[in-house]
């Protein structure tokens, strides 16, 4: 594994959102790479069901809820330097747009947009990211592809995106890279919340070049490629994993 680009060997990885979906999958994921990995979430008997996933290793979890300033400073104080991030945690309820209210923009920008903002500054502010990191963040492909009632959610992305790109500036004098991975629709927990049939989503998954959904695993795979040596040079861009979706 040494000679590996793509190995993680030693490398101390935290992921939030890891009690299910793609923050599990990744977890795991960069555990099997050989790192060493924090998970965070806000459910600790779901978080130790991904902690009983994981490969050998120096494993820790840290119970959080990063949506709020005391989870945030209870997670920065609680973890070493790290040498990689990636930012799972977050959610998407639809709503046409006629329908959205303030409660509904301050509750997914405060899940989706601010937590990952103020935690990263807290890191930051605390040197709690080592030089040469990589930090990556979930995006969606509903920031620049539109679909009905998905307002809310995409514009909230579309801030990630900004996020990434200034981030990624403004850290590179520490050679800490800062990348986004835009997912197409995949097959997890949060699929419920489009209110659709199971023959609707069969139909949906058709629609797509590759003719299925992603698996929580493909984007976790596109994590250890953004968090290992393979991608050294890469920093302020999004990859867009959706199966070809966006082709059309």
């Amino acid at each position: 594994m040494e000679n590996n680009p793509f190995s993680l060997k030693g490398k101390k990885i935290l992921v939030t959102g890891a009690s299910s979906g793609i923050g599990r999958a990744t977890s795991v994921q960069c555990a099997n790479m050989g790192a060493n990995i924090i998970v965070t979430g806000r459910n600790n008997e779901r978080l130790q069901e991904t902690m009983n996933m994981l490969a050998i290793g120096e494993h820790h979890c840290v119970e959080a809820d990063i949506t709020t300033d005391s989870g945030i400073f209870h997670l920065t104080d609680n973890v070493e330097a790290l040498d990689g991030i990636v930012h799972c945690a977050g959610i998407n309820t639809k709503f046409l747009f006629k329908f959205i209210d303030m409660e509904k923009i301050n509750t997914m920008y405060a899940i989706n947009c601010f937590s990952p903002m103020l935690m990263l500054q807290s890191f930051i502010k605390k040197k709690k990211i080592n030089k040469g990191a990589s930090i990556v963040l979930l995006s969606s492909i509903s920031s620049n592809y539109a679909t009905v009632s998905n307002a809310l959610y995409a514009s909230t992305k579309g801030a990630v995106n900004s996020l990434i790109r200034v981030l990624a500036l403004e850290l590179s004098a520490a050679k800490i890279r800062v990348n986004g991975i835009m997912p197409g629709m995949v097959k997890t927990e949060m699929m419920k919340s489009y209110g659709m049939t199971d023959d609707e989503l069969d139909n949906l998954s058709k629609s797509y070049p590759l003719g299925k959904f992603g698996e929580p695993v493909d984007i976790a795979n596109c994590a250890v490629y953004l968090l290992s040596e393979a991608s050294c040079w890469v920093t302020g861009t999004n990859i867009v994993i959706d199966g070809g979706i966006t082709l059309r």
